[in-house]
């Protein structure tokens, strides 16, 4: 009889979205990370970003049209893509063109960086 080594299970972090990005009062940042997450939260931190982060991950089957998206907003259409585009270069959202709409869909792990650098501590923090 052979043995089957078995995975190790994952940390919480982890779980997560990735061991980078520890909660931040709980340790302090590595530079590459603290550079990783402030272009998450610069392109999260626009009001038609964020309102456009909520509709895509909330849509029904977890993806929006860009069709569904612009008749939310008071805005051009030019300008919802240009929000878009930041979204995506950031890495937060994915779009996919079929025909002649793009579908779009939230990254779970870089959306997961964002939730787990803000997690609440369990313990309190000894000084």
């Amino acid at each position: 009889m052979t043995a089957t080594p078995l995975p190790l299970a994952q940390s919480s972090q982890d779980a997560q979205g990735g061991a980078c990005c520890a909660p931040i009062a709980r340790q302090p940042l590595s530079e590459g990370d603290a550079a990783e997450l402030a272009v998450l939260l610069k392109a999260a931190a626009d009001p038609v970003r964020l309102r456009l982060l909520s509709m895509i991950g909330s849509h029904a089957g977890g993806e929006a049209c860009v069709c569904d998206l612009t008749d939310a907003f008071d805005l051009t259409a030019p300008t919802i893509s240009h929000h878009l585009k930041v979204l995506r270069t950031a890495g937060l959202i994915d779009g996919e063109r079929r025909g002649t709409w793009v579908y779009y869909r939230i990254i779970p792990e870089a959306v997961n960086k964002l939730g787990a650098l803000f997690t609440p501590l369990s313990e309190p923090v000894s000084a």
